[in-house]
């Protein structure tokens, strides 16, 4: 029996996070100042972790999936809620726990990311590390409603096999770290394709002025949406002159075009959960901006917080609540598309060609193809 390689976000892959290109390396424009890492991760307290499961099995069975998490607080996840707000721009997906959200307010604990069939899963596994990690609440009982998305990796790997286990969200959730994130084929994006390319997790992040102080909005995506004539990177339709080594071509698992994104939207400005709720929409904008038509068969399902405010929870006592003025905050609303509008470029350009189940083949991005596009239309910092 072959062995399965668990990989976590902190030791395996700083080396990958550094020394890989990134979508600025190549020379690809985008507007806005990005934070230190150009990540999720420069909102202070949000940690990420990956867990990537690659696997070969009988009969040419593939396992190419895995499960991401985002801690808002980090180990403090658990006991200290965020201000948090959900958007679905297309519903044909899934994010649990979001019911709860919209009525309360609070995102209670990680936003898990994973494969489509691997959501019950992963569901499971969260509540089991919150009993294990936190305390009951006041009455006496432990209570969760995980928030857990997907998207669907069912033509690189052998989804109905059910391959992610509690362990493997376990895995993600006690790796997850600040410092700079994995992207590319990466836990849960491990076997997503984009635009039919490789393609999976992506991050990046702004530093913006809002009521004149400074804030920083990041973004995390799991992409796996798009048909390849629509592409637009920096606003060159790179799709429609990049059309060979078609991931459908020749075994079409869906009908192109049609796929999901996942998008996370940390700040620690202050803002409330109807402010949240508008920055989330916002994220639709970046997405347009890369040729996303949010098609009938795509779930586009965006989930933002805020870490500010870290007593907002305590319900038992009175606590002061900071809140930007809605006149000051659509300098966060321009963060939000332009972080969106990056991550997605970060996790095309990250993604590496990949075999998987039946043999399938699903190439990158050719990274020089790429920039003699941009090059044509005069849109690539030499």
């Amino acid at each position: 029996m072959r062995k399965i390689f668990l990989i976590s976000l902190f030791i395996p892959f700083i080396a990958v996070a550094e020394t890989a290109p990134r979508a600025r390396d190549l020379g690809i424009p985008f507007d806005g100042t990005p934070g230190k890492l150009n990540a999720i991760t420069d909102v202070t307290g949000v940690t990420v972790g990956h867990e990537t499961i690659i696997r070969d099995l009988p009969e040419g069975r593939a396992v190419r999936t895995g499960v991401t998490a985002i801690l808002p607080r980090g180990k403090l996840s658990n006991s200290k809620p965020v201000f948090g707000a959900m958007f679905s721009l297309n519903g044909n997906g899934e994010m649990t726990g979001t019911h709860w959200l919209e009525e309360s307010g609070f995102l209670e604990g990680p936003v898990m990311i994973t494969n489509t069939h691997s959501v019950g899963a992963v569901h499971e596994a969260v509540i089991a590390w919150r009993v294990k990690n936190g305390a009951a609440d006041s009455s006496g009982y432990w209570w969760s409603l995980p928030v857990v998305a997907e998207t669907w990796d069912g033509y690189l790997n052998d989804i109905n096999g059910f391959h992610v286990r509690a362990e493997h969200a376990a895995a993600a959730l006690e790796g997850a770290s600040s410092g700079p994130v994995a992207e590319g084929n990466v836990g849960g994006g491990t076997g997503m394709i984009c635009h039919e390319f490789k393609c999976g997790i992506g991050s990046a992040s702004r530093v913006t002025q809002a009521a004149e102080k400074e804030y920083t909005v990041g973004v995390l995506v799991q992409a796996n949406y798009g048909a390849r004539n629509l592409l637009r990177v920096a606003g060159v339709p790179v799709g429609q002159h990049i059309t060979h080594d078609l991931a459908y071509a020749s075994n079409p698992p869906r009908t192109p075009g049609t796929g999901s994104i996942i998008i996370v939207v940390a700040t620690d400005a202050p803002l409330m959960p109807h402010q949240l709720k508008r920055l989330a929409r916002r994220a639709a904008m970046g997405l347009a901006r890369n040729g996303s038509i949010a098609s009938n068969g795509s779930g586009d399902i965006f989930i933002a917080f805020s870490t500010a405010n870290a007593l907002a929870d305590q319900a038992a006592t009175g606590v002061t609540i900071e809140t930007l003025p809605n006149e000051s905050i659509t300098p966060l609303f321009v963060a939000t598309v332009e972080s969106t509008e990056e991550a997605i470029v970060n996790a095309l350009v990250a993604g590496r060609d990949m075999v998987g189940d039946q043999g399938r083949v699903v190439k990158a991005v050719d990274h020089e193809e790429l920039r003699s596009v941009l090059r044509e239309y005069n849109r690539l910092k030499e």
